[in-house]
């Protein structure tokens, strides 16, 4: 049974950091491309982050370049996102999401339950 469970969320200050993880079970990680995805209150799923299956390729959306970095252990099958310098409009629910293959673009076949992010003072 695939598994992808978030963790690492809370409430933090504009300009603090957080990481996130997200463990995956029931697959061949290191197989698979991985992306985060962000729901706000009240909006659409927006793309975050992606990471493709070796590692040696990201893309992230341009609200969080230069901010966020996604990353991944594929010895530890986990993947991670750390986001610095926090803005308020980066308050969401962050669900990591598996791709069909080894590439991004293919689409998703399984999801995260979430994990919340408050970012206020």
């Amino acid at each position: 049974e695939v598994q992808l469970v978030e963790s690492g969320g809370g409430l933090v200050q504009p300009g603090g950091s957080l990481r996130l993880s997200c463990a995956a079970s029931g697959f061949t990680f290191s197989n698979y491309a991985m992306s985060w995805v962000r729901q706000a209150p009240g909006k659409g799923l927006e793309w975050v982050s992606a990471i493709k299956s070796g590692g040696g390729s990201t893309s992230s959306a341009d609200s969080v370049k230069g901010r966020f970095t996604i990353s991944r252990d594929n010895a530890k099958n986990t993947l991670y996102l750390q986001m610095n310098s926090l803005k308020p409009e980066d308050t969401a629910v962050y669900y990591c999401a598996k791709y069909l293959g080894r590439d991004y673009g293919l689409g998703y076949d399984y999801w995260g339950q979430g994990t919340q992010v408050t970012v206020s003072s």
